[in-house]
């Protein structure tokens, strides 16, 4: 047998039993966002690793969906911030079809958020505002990388680095080609670990409501 295939054995085999909290329909707010606000400072304040850290989901015009993981950068009333390369793989998908879903897990609290809706770029000022809060090293690779173009080696992101620092010296603009996308969320799904693989998932779904305002319809999910 080969190790491969002894790995594969031994994964299929790895079993974890969650039992660390409970998420009940009482315990719940009616507004997803303060659910998710809760949580977030939860895994702040447990040390978890990278709590920002989400999973971007995107699908493309031949409908092969990929994923990368980006950086949470804002979260309000309206939507979820992150940042990139407009030209990156992400980008292109997202100007053709502009839907995404996002996934956030906190392993170490036994949780997973996953949010859906539709994407749009955040206005230039935002962009600004959160390009030149970076710090000089960042700003000079949003000029350096030609994110998810193939390259002859790492030597041309070295060049590129030098090139730009060179130019820019220490106050490098925004590049037309790198900004904000906002994720405004018509579902979210929220998952807690629990015994005998019986996990609770709410999930909140935007509902019909009064122009301007938001109305979430919650509901429980088989696990």
């Amino acid at each position: 047998m080969s190790t491969f295939s002894e790995l594969s054995a031994r994964i299929a085999q790895v079993r974890k039993t969650y039992s660390r909290a409970e998420l009940t329909e009482s315990s719940a707010p009616a507004q997803p966002l303060a659910l998710f606000d809760r949580w977030l400072q939860e895994a702040v304040q447990a040390e978890v690793p990278e709590p920002n850290a989400m999973t971007v989901a995107t699908v493309g015009s031949d409908m092969r969906p990929s994923t990368r993981i980006v950086l949470l950068k804002g979260y309000d009333e309206a939507g979820i911030v992150w940042y990139t390369n407009y030209h990156s793989r992400k980008g292109r998908e997202l100007a053709g079809v502009p839907f995404a879903a996002i996934q956030f897990h906190w392993v170490e609290l036994e949780r997973v958020v996953r949010i859906e809706g539709h994407v749009e770029p955040v206005s230039d000022q935002e962009s600004d505002a959160y390009f030149h809060s970076r710090p000089l090293d960042s700003r000079i690779g949003a000029w350096a990388s030609p994110q998810s173009q193939v390259i002859s080696g790492r030597s041309v992101l070295v060049a590129n680095a030098a090139k730009y620092g060179t130019q820019f010296l220490l106050q490098p603009p925004r590049p037309a080609h790198w900004g904000g996308y906002r994720l405004r969320p018509d579902t979210w799904e929220f998952w807690q670990g629990r015994p005998s693989r019986l996990h609770d998932r709410l999930r909140y779904r935007l509902a019909d409501s009064v122009p301007g305002e938001q109305a979430w319809h919650r509901e429980r999910l088989a696990p």
